[in-house]
């Protein structure tokens, strides 16, 4: 059990049988006579819904001791994706809303990391950045400096721009926020 005044962002807690991920929290002072209260944003990992609570600083709440494990993805049915733990090769079918705007980077064999409570995968941990492969670049104009971009089309679909000197077969950093070029890895 925890203290709501000793709660931190991205700490698990359960309530009424759900499971909850803190995404924000404010201690407010009341008036003089009025006690203080905790302003909770949490967000439910089984519907992906946000929920705002108010509760009083010293309310204790069920905390929940979660581990991290590598998971790679198999594929997609429907509005799930199917994960493998590759130490046990258990199954998992995670649903879609966890991923957000992850989804377009998602190919077969991605590892990612799950946070995991009682053995089933409760929520992912997003990257900041994929390396992805160039399956076509476009074709640069004569005289045209590094500086400049063309478009791209990597392996899971996805076009951006990239630099000039990028060409087919080229591994990038891809922000997975900005779905931005970041650099070209050397292998």
């Amino acid at each position: 059990m925890i203290e709501a005044a000793n709660l931190k962002a991205g700490t698990f807690i359960k309530k009424e049988e759900e499971i909850f991920k803190v995404l924000e929290i404010e201690i407010k002072a009341g008036p003089a006579r009025f006690s203080s209260h905790v302003h909770i944003k949490l967000l439910n990992v089984k519907t992906g819904k946000i929920v705002e609570m108010k509760t009083p600083p010293e309310e204790k709440l069920e905390d929940l001791a979660i581990e991290i494990a590598l998971l790679e993805y198999l594929y997609q049915d429907e509005d799930n994706f199917c994960f493998m733990n590759p130490q046990t090769y258990e199954q998992f079918e995670i649903p879609g809303h966890m991923f957000k705007h992850f989804k377009e980077f998602l190919k077969e064999g991605t590892a990612l990391k799950f946070e995991i409570y009682q053995g089933t995968p409760i929520s992912v941990i997003i990257p900041e950045t994929v390396e992805l492969k160039v399956v076509s670049a476009g074709g640069g104009v004569k005289g045209e400096t590094d500086a400049t971009y063309k478009n791209a089309i990597l392996e899971n679909n996805m076009e951006i721009l990239v630099p000039h000197f990028i060409k087919e077969g080229d591994v990038i950093k891809v922000s997975t926020s900005t779905k931005r070029y970041v650099e070209r890895v050397h292998k």
